[in-house]
C-alpha cells in the first residue's frame, strides 16, 4: 500500500498545480482588484460565477477525455488513442464556440438578472469582465482536452509547466494592468484571458512531444458522437448540479447586500483554491483505475487497495487544507479587503467554511473512483438528489445570513461524501457487484 501511496503522490504533486492555477488566477484578480474598488471586488462575484462556473459546466470534457484515453491506453491502441484526441479536440473547439457566442448575446441579461436591482451599479463592471474572458473560451477547452488526454497518460508533468507558465503570465499581467495602468478589473480580465490562450498551445505541443498529433480535428461520426453523448450526459448532469448548487450559494449571498457579496467573494475564491487541491485524486482515479477494472493487469483487489490509499491521502489532506484555509480567513483578511465590516461577516463564518473545505478532497477520491468504474448513472442521479435536496435547505437557511449560506455548503458536500461512499462499499459497487453475482 505504501509503495502504491507514493506512485500516487509522486503524479498527484504536479497535479495538483494544474487545478490550482485557474482559482489562484482568480484569487489573484481579486486581491489585486479589491485593493482599488470595492465595487468592482463585488462584481467579481456573479462574474466568476459566469467566468468558472459556465466553464466548469464543460467540465465533463476533461472527464469523457479522461474515461476514453486511459481505457483505450489499457488495451494498448495507440493509433484509437490518436483518433479519440482528434474528435475530442473538436468538440471541445465546438464547445468553447458555443460558449463565447453565447456570452456575448445573453451576458450582460444574465449578470443583471442574477446581481438584482438592488446590486445594479456592479453588472457594468462584472459584464466587462465576462466579454474579456469569454475570448479565451474555444481555447481553454480545446486545452482542457489535451491537458486530460497527457494526465490519461499518466504524465503531469508536461501540463504542469504550461500552466506554471500562464500562471506568471497572469501575474505580471494583473500587477502591470491593474496597479500600475490602473485598468482595474479589465486589466486583470485580459491577463487571465492571454495566460489561458497560452496554457491551450503549450498543452497541445505537450501531446505533440509525446509522439500524437495535438493540432488534428476530426469531425465525429454518428457513432462516435453516440458514445461521446453517452458518456457525456450523466457527467454533464452532475457538473451542472455542482454548478447549479454553487451558483444558487452566490445568488443568495449576493441578495443579502454589496458588503456580505464581497465577505461570500473572498471565502468562495479561497475555498475553490483549496478545494482544488483534492482534484489531482479525481484525476489519479480515473487514470490508474481502468488499468486495474478494464486493463490486461485487470485486478479488483488492487483497485481497491488504490481506493483506500486515495481516501487516506484526500482525509489527510483534507484536515491540512481546512487548518491552512480557515488561517488565512482569521490571521491575513487585509490581503482581501480593508472593510471591517466584511472582515466580521468572513469571521463569524468559519466553522462551515472549515467543515466543508475538509470533506472536499476525499469526496473527489470517491466520485474519481466512481466515474473511473463508469457507474455514470448512479453519480448523476445521486449529485442531483444532493442539489435539490441543498437547494431547499439553502432557501431555508438564507434567513440566517451568510452563516447559513456555508452551513448548508457544509451539509451538501458531506451529502456527496456520504452517497459516494455508500455506493463503493455496497454489494452493488464497481468492486463487489461481479464478484457478488459469482457467489450466486
Amino acid at each position: 500500500m505504501w509503495s502504491q501511496m507514493k506512485e500516487i503522490v509522486t503524479f498527484t504533486g504536479p497535479a495538483m498545480g494544474l487545478w490550482l492555477c485557474d482559482p489562484l488566477m482568480s484569487l489573484i484578480d481579486t486581491a489585486v482588484v479589491g485593493q482599488g474598488s470595492s465595487t468592482e471586488l463585488a462584481a467579481l462575484g456573479p462574474a466568476t460565477v459566469v467566468c468558472d462556473y459556465m466553464t466548469y459546466t464543460f467540465m465533463f470534457l476533461s472527464v469523457v477525455t479522461s474515461n476514453m484515453i486511459a481505457t483505450t491506453l489499457a488495451k494498448q491502441d495507440r493509433e484509437d488513442v490518436q483518433h479519440h484526441i482528434s474528435v475530442l479536440l473538436f468538440v471541445g473547439l465546438a464547445c468553447g464556440g458555443v460558449m463565447l457566442l453565447s456570452t456575448r448575446l445573453f451576458g450582460a441579461a444574465t449578470l443583471a438578472a442574477f446581481t438584482g436591482p438592488k446590486n445594479a451599479q456592479v453588472v457594468p463592471a462584472a459584464n466587462t469582465y465576462v466579454q474579456i474572458r469569454a475570448l479565451a473560451w474555444p481555447a481553454l477547452l480545446v486545452g482542457w482536452v489535451a491537458q486530460s488526454a497527457s494526465l490519461s497518460m499518466k504524465d503531469s508533468w508536461g501540463p504542469l509547466k504550461a500552466l506554471a507558465a500562464a500562471s506568471v503570465i497572469s501575474v505580471v499581467g494583473d500587477i502591470v494592468l491593474c496597479s500600475y495602468l490602473g485598468y482595474g478589473i479589465a486589466g486583470a480580465a485580459w491577463s487571465t484571458m492571454a495566460s489561458q490562450v497560452v496554457a491551450a498551445y503549450m498543452m497541445i505541443q505537450t501531446l505533440n512531444n509525446k509522439g500524437y498529433n495535438g493540432f488534428a480535428f476530426s469531425i465525429p461520426s454518428g457513432k462516435e458522437f453516440l458514445a461521446i453523448l453517452g458518456l457525456a450526459a450523466p457527467v454533464y448532469v452532475t457538473s451542472i448540479s455542482k454548478v447549479a448548487f454553487f451558483s444558487l450559494l452566490i445568488y443568495v449571498a449576493t441578495s443579502m447586500g454589496t458588503q456580505t457579496m464581497a465577505a461570500h467573494q473572498v471565502m468562495i475564491q479561497i475555498y475553490m483554491a483549496c478545494t482544488v487541491w483534492g482534484e489531482p485524486l479525481c484525476q489519479t482515479a480515473q487514470s490508474f483505475m481502468p488499468e486495474f477494472t478494464y486493463g490486461v493487469n485487470r485486478s479488483l483487489a488492487k483497485a481497491r487497495l488504490l481506493l483506500r490509499s486515495l481516501v487516506f491521502i484526500g482525509a489527510t489532506l483534507g484536515l491540512l487544507l481546512g487548518i491552512v484555509g480557515t488561517s488565512i480567513l482569521w490571521l491575513f483578511p487585509y490581503i482581501f479587503t480593508s472593510d471591517q465590516i466584511v472582515i466580521q461577516k468572513m469571521h463569524r463564518t468559519l466553522i462551515p467554511f472549515f467543515v466543508a473545505l475538509s470533506v472536499t478532497p476525499p469526496t473527489r477520491s470517491l466520485e474519481g473512483t466512481l466515474l473511473a468504474g463508469q457507474d455514470l448513472k448512479y453519480i448523476s442521479l445521486s449529485t442531483s438528489g444532493c442539489f435539490f435536496l441543498g437547494a431547499l435547505v439553502l432557501l431555508i437557511s438564507s434567513r440566517y445570513g451568510l452563516q447559513g449560506c456555508w452551513f448548508t455548503l457544509a451539509g451538501f458536500q458531506w451529502a456527496r461524501f456520504s452517497v459516494a461512499l455508500l455506493r463503493l462499499i455496497s454489494p452493488n459497487g464497481i468492486f463487489y457487484k461481479e464478484e457478488a453475482s459469482m457467489r450466486l
